[in-house]
């Protein structure tokens, strides 16, 4: 058979193939890649259906599904609070048992220092304070750490000499006492509580501490008192350099090195608080003229000294250790609530009608 002979068979066999046969394999071949396709696709919208559905599904290798499987179910944080209530207040609104004493504020208005009694979202002015010509009241007036008494500084009509006497009442402004004359009004902290019962107030040097129930002053050595925890127990004072917390039984040195941008904008800073067990104090700034100074910008181990860090986002106004242990952390239209070991067991909404007023105590 020669080569062209072999050319011709080959012709005349591939003559004989149907066309239609090749054009089926083909078609068969499409269907089978378009169904798997479509199979893929349908697994794919399922995918998504399920996911918005919050039920999963199993997609068997033969395209049978399995049954839906219900989605994990995210049990809520213990410490989860309640949605944000419609006045735009803080999460906390709806969650009174976090907090259920009384919060005391300082507002000032019409020649008038008012104090505000706020348990839960109630804000109730339980006392007036008629303002001087120096601002005595307004730089003093603060209320003990028990919530029972009121203590200020009043100056005489048109005296604006800073000096004033030293004045105290029931919460309610009633049973008004005198306990002493010609006391400093001016500066951080003019007078501070040393408990429920003891102010620290300056007159000359060194300062004094006055017995409000007694109304007998005793004065102290030079070391400057600072801030006491809310039973007294516990006294936070500076000697030159050296900072101390102290009981009268034991002494502790600390020390702290602020932040150098934000020290250039203050004339030093100070211990304003003293936490119940003496261990931690909260640190507030001096400011550069003679006004009171309220917030903390700092929670400091006095064992370590080192800054606490806390469980909260965002600026915080003031920390206040209270009598009963826990520790109040104001922010922005919220106060969060911490144990004694700075553990958040929840927060409250602050009424708007109290964002711009001083914080300055709580009683259980």
């Amino acid at each position: 058979m020669n080569d062209s002979r072999l050319r011709l068979d080959l012709r005349d066999l591939a003559d004989e193939v149907d066309n239609v046969d090749l054009r089926d394999r083909v078609l068969r071949t499409s269907r089978r890649l378009g169904v798997q396709r479509a199979v893929a696709s349908s697994a794919a919208v399922v995918v998504v259906l399920a996911a918005a559905a919050g039920v999963a599904f199993a997609i068997r290798p033969n395209q049978e599904a399995l049954p839906p499987v219900p989605a994990a179910t995210v049990e809520p944080s213990k410490e989860a609070v309640a949605p944000p209530a419609g006045n735009g207040s803080s999460p906390a609104a709806n969650a009174p048992a976090v907090l259920t004493g009384t919060r005391w504020y300082l507002s000032e208005a019409q020649n008038n220092v008012t104090i505000h009694a706020v348990k839960g979202a109630q804000d109730t002015v339980v006392a007036r304070i008629a303002e001087d010509a120096a601002g005595c009241v307004r730089n003093t007036v603060k209320v003990s750490p028990d919530g029972k008494r009121i203590a200020w500084v009043q100056g005489a009509a048109g005296d604006t000499s800073g000096l004033g006497t030293l004045m105290t009442s029931a919460i309610d402004g009633t049973g008004k006492k005198t306990l002493g004359t010609a006391i400093l009004c001016l500066g951080t902290n003019a007078i501070r509580w040393s408990g429920a019962d003891k102010l620290v107030v300056r007159k000359g040097e060194p300062q004094q501490v006055v017995d409000v129930r007694t109304g007998t002053a005793t004065t102290l050595d030079q070391r400057e008192f600072q801030a006491a925890s809310p039973d007294g127990s516990w006294g936070a004072r500076q000697v030159n350099d050296e900072r101390t917390v102290g009981n009268g039984q034991q002494t502790r040195a600390y020390h702290y090195t602020p932040d150098p941008v934000q020290a250039e904008h203050h004339d030093g800073w100070e211990a304003n608080g003293v936490s119940k067990d003496g261990r931690y104090i909260t640190l507030g700034w001096k400011g550069t003229d003679p006004s009171r100074e309220d917030d903390s910008f700092a929670v400091l181990d006095t064992t370590t000294s080192k800054v606490v860090a806390l469980p909260v986002s965002g600026d915080v106004r003031r920390v206040l250790f209270t009598a009963d242990g826990t520790v109040l952390v104001r922010q922005v239209g919220k106060i969060v609530v911490l144990d004694a070991t700075f553990h958040r067991i929840g927060e409250v909404a602050e009424p708007k009608t109290v964002e711009s007023y001083i914080l300055l105590s709580y009683a259980a």
